[in-house]
């Protein structure tokens, strides 16, 4: 229940900022310009394609096609939240300042950091507006593929439905609590995934206040990758290698660039284990912090930035 508290909280916070501060106009405005480009809808539309085609694509997995599926649809989840936020952060920022259209912004009743931070919300928005759809259609999914399974090894088929009675003794159809729980378990992976993608987009807006798009996206990249690899990185330096350089220059990297791998749940989900929601809290936490270190560098970048 907590954990819908806190994402109920955090969506009336985004509605508030967006249309109670002036940084709000700027959220409005680049969530429509990030919804309404073409790659919003080739992504909504090619993930939602990946997502059905790997329902019924055999993984060979000896009774553990669920299992790759969710693992699959996480990832599909978070390269498109990913290109979207990086893609939109170099459009709207990067081609606003190189374009001169910041500067008649920054000329009304709109300081710098406003503008930085309007920006980055209304990409987060966006990015949302993007998972809401691919988390049903993966939701579905993963709640029909339970039966597909069962159905394809010749097993009993758990029904869709199960009728239950509620207050007053009124019965319904509800879903099947067996397909529910499946379906519950890769909640948590969609949310961390989101997190992920809101901790990568705060680095790309650092980025764009400087560098061009291309460079942006290789940088991103490049911490995108690095990032799952640093806790990796850490442990072989200390146990494989055993050199002092290369496990100081190691726990560098690790300081420096986020932990990604602390938002996967691919573990949990290839051992069928549930994420306590105090893990989702405290990813929450470091994500919340990481991305505002990253959002106060686009601000120290951008102040002094020329705008002529």
């Amino acid at each position: 229940m907590s954990t819908w508290v806190v994402a109920l909280l955090l969506f009336f916070a985004l509605i508030g900022f967006s249309y109670g501060t002036r940084a709000g106009i700027i959220a409005r405005a680049t969530t429509k310009e990030a919804i309404r480009q073409p790659l919003f809808f080739l992504l909504l539309i090619v993930s939602a394609v990946v997502l059905v085609v790997n329902t019924f694509m055999p993984f060979f997995t000896l009774e553990d096609d669920v299992k790759m599926l969710k693992e699959c649809g996480l990832a599909t989840l978070l390269i498109s939240g990913v290109l979207l936020g990086v893609w939109t952060a170099g459009t709207s920022i990067t081609n606003e300042i190189e374009g001169k259209t910041a500067m008649t912004l920054l000329s009304k009743p709109i300081n710098r950091r406003q503008f930085i931070l309007g920006k980055y919300i209304g990409i987060i928005q966006g990015v949302l507006w993007l998972f809401l759809p691919l988390t049903l259609i993966f939701c579905f999914v993963i709640f029909y593929k339970v039966g597909y399974d069962q159905r394809e090894m010749s097993k009993e088929i758990t029904a869709w439905f199960q009728t239950q009675q509620i207050i007053g003794g009124i019965e319904l159809p509800l879903p099947h609590p067996a397909r529910l729980a499946v379906v519950t378990q890769i909640l948590p992976g969609v949310v961390l995934s989101f997190f992920q993608v809101c901790v990568l987009t705060a680095i790309s807006v650092a980025v764009a206040t400087r560098l061009p798009m291309v460079v942006n996206l290789v940088v991103c990249f490049a911490v995108f990758v690095v990032g799952n690899l640093t806790p990796m990185m850490v442990s072989q330096g200390k146990t494989v290698i055993q050199n002092e350089v290369v496990t100081f220059i190691a726990r560098l990297i690790a300081t420096i660039l986020p932990s990604l791998e602390s938002f996967n749940i691919y573990a949990a989900v290839a051992t069928g284990r549930s994420v306590p929601p105090s893990y989702l809290g405290t990813s929450l936490l470091y994500g919340t912090a990481y991305a505002s270190a990253m959002i106060l560098v686009a601000f120290i970048l951008f102040e002094d930035r020329d705008l002529a």
